[in-house]
């Protein structure tokens, strides 16, 4: 495993956990975040700020489907769900991309598509 395939790992699992040190710690201080659809931001005090993202209760449960590394790339298809501050549960498949710097993630892109009940992954 590259050293840039087990940042994204640690990553993740750190995301797991909101165990913001964790994440942060893979982080490059410029980062950026794009959620198509959704929001971007910069920096480690913003990303900070939105590990656990408005109306979620807890940490997602993520689950990697499969992992590809091309040069400073890192794509991952990601299934998993979140719990609503409301207690619904949100099932949701994500496409993800890391460009990596210096074996730290410099900005991440994901897609997330929410399923419906009879979606499958």
């Amino acid at each position: 495993m590259s050293r840039n395939t087990e940042t994204v790992e640690k990553y993740l699992d750190g995301f797991r956990k909101s165990d913001h040190e964790q994440v942060l710690s893979c982080l490059t201080d410029d980062i950026e975040w794009t959620v198509f659809g959704a929001f971007h931001l910069r920096g480690k005090a913003a990303y900070d700020a939105n590990i656990e993202g408005p109306g979620f209760a807890g940490p997602p449960r993520l689950e990697v489907v499969r992992m590809v590394e091309q040069g400073d790339t890192v794509m991952a298809e990601l299934s998993g769900s979140a719990t609503r501050d409301t207690g619904e549960v949100m099932r949701m498949s994500m496409a993800e991309v890391f460009r990596m710097r210096d074996s730290k993630i410099c900005e991440r892109r994901a897609w997330v598509i929410e399923l419906k009940e009879n979606d499958h992954r």
